[in-house]
């Protein structure tokens, strides 16, 4: 076991709980424990805090209160926004056409999957360029009178990738068409304005902002009609049954008030370390490559593939020299197949199985970048030994 101090290099994954979140939090795990359905005092205190955490989240995203819906997380906002925006167009206008990409989070491509195989949608990928990216013209000659819903990732979790979402938003709007992004590694490196982006629902998970795990939000702008998938009480303005988690909620709108106001500091600081990594890296490891899009990427990640090295044993050595990184999405890590997202892409399997992932947050520092880039070559050399032994 390392039991030395891990430099921590996966905030893709998650981010350490911001201490002042946390001390938001806690007078209501304790003493203000009221749910805010009562009508009593404890209630309406528990309600004052829970509206109060709904304006902040509106006003950093130039939305309506009324446009922030609370959720357990980023996974069930994705669903709930796929679900019930599909059920709805269906139940409208006999829609069945769905349109997502092959680079999407599980938490969109199993429900759009699932949404086909067993409620008859019809599902079509949209196609994606080497960096991931979707091109407007293609989704603009993809979109059919019967397409229910448009879902694409904002920013990539395993290659960083932005894509155009105002531009694609744009061209659903036009034809009066749903659209979804999935803004989960967004909401901690970009400025998110719902009326620049003009998207129609757009998901954000908390734990990856220095709020909580197991709290985030769907926006719905007014006037977009989705179907409740979570039926129960009318929490959330009939959209999402359940008693809200108001110390979640309180700590997820701390936190996610202080990142987005330090958001311009963080990203010039965090994009010069980003951009040293990978020169470095291209310029020190043979057969090496950037995967994802060199410029229109998110500020704090790097992200690589390694001809003939095993991207699995690569993190083992990582961890147990100090460094906790990633092969890619947290969610695929211990799988000995390329992801999805490097097949999209089109790597080989010899070069998609050796992925790394290297994402900064707000508490790395410029010693630990150094120390990283000074150990990660011979790491790789070694993985290499092991293939050919």
């Amino acid at each position: 076991m390392n039991t030395q101090r891990s430099i921590y290099l996966d905030y893709a994954a998650t981010a350490p709980l911001l201490p002042e979140a946390r001390e938001a939090m806690q007078p209501f795990l304790e003493a203000e424990f009221g749910n805010p359905s009562s009508v009593h005092g404890h209630g309406q205190r528990a309600e004052a805090a829970l509206e109060s955490a709904r304006e902040t989240m509106a006003r950093h995203l130039n939305a309506s209160p009324r446009e922030v819906v609370f959720t357990s997380g980023a996974t069930e906002s994705d669903n709930l926004a796929l679900r019930g925006a599909a059920w709805a167009a269906y139940r409208q206008s006999g829609a069945r056409h769905i349109l997502t990409t092959p680079v999407e989070h599980d938490a969109v491509s199993q429900t759009a999957e699932q949404l086909a195989a067993l409620h008859d949608f019809e599902l079509e990928y949209l196609p994606v360029d080497e960096y991931g990216r979707v091109a407007p013209a293609d989704l603009a000659a993809r979109l059919r009178p019967d397409t229910a819903l448009v879902s694409v990732i904002y920013a990539n979790n395993e290659i960083g990738t932005l894509n155009p979402i105002a531009e694609l938003a744009a061209i659903c709007r036009e034809r009066g068409l749903t659209f979804h992004t999935d803004a989960v590694q967004a909401g901690a490196h970009l400025a998110l304005d719902m009326q620049t982006l003009g998207v129609d629902l757009l998901t954000l998970g908390a734990h990856k902002f220095g709020g909580p795990k197991g709290v985030g939000i769907l926006y719905v702008r007014e006037g977009v009609e989705i179907i409740a998938t979570q039926t129960g009480g009318g929490h959330e303005g009939g959209q999402r049954a359940g008693t809200p988690n108001v110390a979640y909620i309180v700590g997820m709108a701390k936190a996610f008030d202080i990142t987005q106001a330090e958001i311009h500091q963080s990203i010039n600081r965090l994009s010069d370390w980003r951009d040293k990594i990978i020169e470095r890296v291209l310029d020190s490891i043979p057969d090496a490559k950037l995967t994802g899009h060199p410029r229109e990427r998110l500020a704090n990640h790097a992200s690589f593939v390694f001809k003939g090295v095993d991207g699995n044993a690569l993190l083992m050595l990582l961890d147990a020299a100090g460094f906790a990184c990633s092969s890619g999405s947290a969610c695929k890590t211990g799988d000995p197949e390329p992801s999805e997202v490097l097949n999209a892409l089109g790597f080989s399997h010899e070069w998609g199985l050796g992925s790394l992932r290297v994402t900064l947050g707000q508490q790395t520092t410029s010693d630990e970048i150094d120390a990283f880039l000074n150990t990660l070559p011979d790491l790789v050399d070694r993985c290499r030994a092991l293939e050919v032994a």
